[in-house]
């Protein structure tokens, strides 16, 4: 009989090392649509508001808690078959499971049932992230990891950004329960094709080092064991710490950005969709890009504990300006506050995944990022989106309209707590390099 791939590992390795581009390519588009169908509500708050006579407290619960409680707590076994099973099929799955519940909620009639379609969404994209990163961390060796993650990134920024410009221009024409089934249908054709065509690697196959340290510990170690063994990593906690903080003020602000804009800036749904939403999509990819290329270039020549370090100096610039947005009034004062600040928000997302896939055994990566996943939308997109929501139904009696404002204005003031994470995690990671 011939031989198999199996039998010659090596021919098996370079075919996949062949379809690297494609495989991070489809994993980005997959996250682009995660996001498109994640993001479009935010665009859609106002008319769904005005059709099933919600308050800002439900709208809150819509566009995080209820969403995140479902995505982010099936994540951990979704990711713990995801360590053991195929990562691809997983992945594929669940982008059809989400796609059709985002179009399902185009026929919500009223709370409950936009409820339950959103929890459909939540439980499809618990399965996308964490082999996503997985499959990643295996393609490409740490000191190409954060491009490569960086580019994976660019799922969020453009996905969040097209969402709302999609989102607002097929729902001023049509409506925005139109406007849920554009973007929900596509991605079931897509799951298609990530089923077809994305490459499995083989568990560590750019971390021949750590293969080689690690392949005398045959047994696959336990969800528990996998949460102590972050826990235990000083530099890991204070990463996901950093980035739960920095994803509750993202997920609140660009939650409820379009709306703000039109409350307060005195702009309509489809100037916020065809004027905002794609530019501030591609200064936003463009800063996840950059930010991925000087932190692989930071750690060549520095060590790998400065891309954190790097994240934390892109934050603090970005933060006054992001504070400014809630206090002009004029609108072109008020929007290049904005898009200055996107010019450095972007960058945290690609080194972070990157460091903690660095920083995780082999055969705990998946459940890593679903570890940090976990926290990252059970917290920050859970509570950042409820906690305007609330703080803005809370402070309408004084304020009215304006009281979205303050509300966001209150949870941006947050940011400079994951600043000081960031710092530290790169301090301690410089630490554990030393003991090396």
């Amino acid at each position: 009989m011939g031989a198999t791939l199996a039998d010659r590992p090596e021919i098996a390795d370079t075919l996949v090392l062949k379809r690297r581009g494609l495989t991070l390519g489809l994993l980005t588009l997959t996250y682009f649509f995660s996001f498109m169908d994640r993001q479009i509500l935010a665009i859609l708050l106002e008319p769904i508001k005005a059709d099933l006579q919600l308050t800002d407290t439900q709208l809150g619960l819509l566009s995080g808690l209820v969403f995140a409680i479902f995505y982010a707590t099936l994540g951990l076994p979704i990711a713990r078959l995801a360590d053991r099973t195929s990562r691809k099929k997983i992945i594929a799955a669940s982008l059809a499971i989400w796609s059709v519940m985002t179009a399902l909620c185009g026929v919500a009639q009223n709370f409950t049932h936009l409820l339950l379609a959103r929890i459909g969404v939540g439980v499809g994209e618990a399965g996308s992230g964490p082999p996503s990163q997985s499959i990643i961390a295996d393609l490409y060796p740490p000191e190409k990891r954060a491009s490569a993650m960086a580019i994976y990134s660019l799922g969020v920024l453009l996905g969040g950004g097209l969402g709302i410009m999609i989102g607002g221009n097929v729902a001023h024409a049509y409506g925005w329960r139109a406007a849920m089934m554009v973007v929900g249908i596509p991605g079931v054709i897509l799951a298609l094709i990530v089923w077809m065509f994305v490459a499995e690697p083989r568990r560590g196959l750019s971390d021949v080092q750590r293969v080689a340290e690690q392949e005398h510990d045959a047994a696959m170690p336990g969800m528990w064991q996998g949460f102590l063994a972050m826990l235990r990593n000083r530099a890991a906690v204070y990463l996901v710490a950093a980035m739960t903080l920095t994803s509750l003020v993202g997920y609140a602000l660009t939650g409820w950005g379009p709306s703000y804009m039109q409350r307060s800036l005195d702009m309509t749904m489809l100037e916020v969709a065809n004027y905002i939403a794609l530019p501030a999509a591609f200064v936003g990819g463009g800063s996840a890009l950059l930010g991925g290329m000087l932190a692989d270039r930071m750690a060549k020549q520095y060590g790998i504990h400065t891309q954190a370090w790097v994240i934390s100096m892109m934050k603090l610039i970005a933060f006054p300006f992001a504070v400014s947005f809630f206090f002009f009034d004029s609108k072109p004062v008020a929007l290049t506050a904005y898009f200055v600040s996107l010019i450095f928000a972007g960058v945290y997302i690609g080194p972070t995944y990157a460091l903690i896939q660095h920083l995780a055994p082999l055969r705990l990566r998946a459940m890593w990022a679903a570890l940090t996943l976990l926290t990252v939308n059970l917290i920050g997109l859970g509570i950042g989106p409820l906690a305007v929501g609330q703080l803005s139904d809370a402070l309408a009696p004084a304020y009215g309209e304006e009281s979205l404002r303050y509300a966001m204005l209150a949870v941006a003031m947050i940011t400079p707590l994951p600043i000081l994470f960031y710092w530290r995690a790169g301090v301690l990671m410089k630490r554990m390099a030393r003991v090396d």
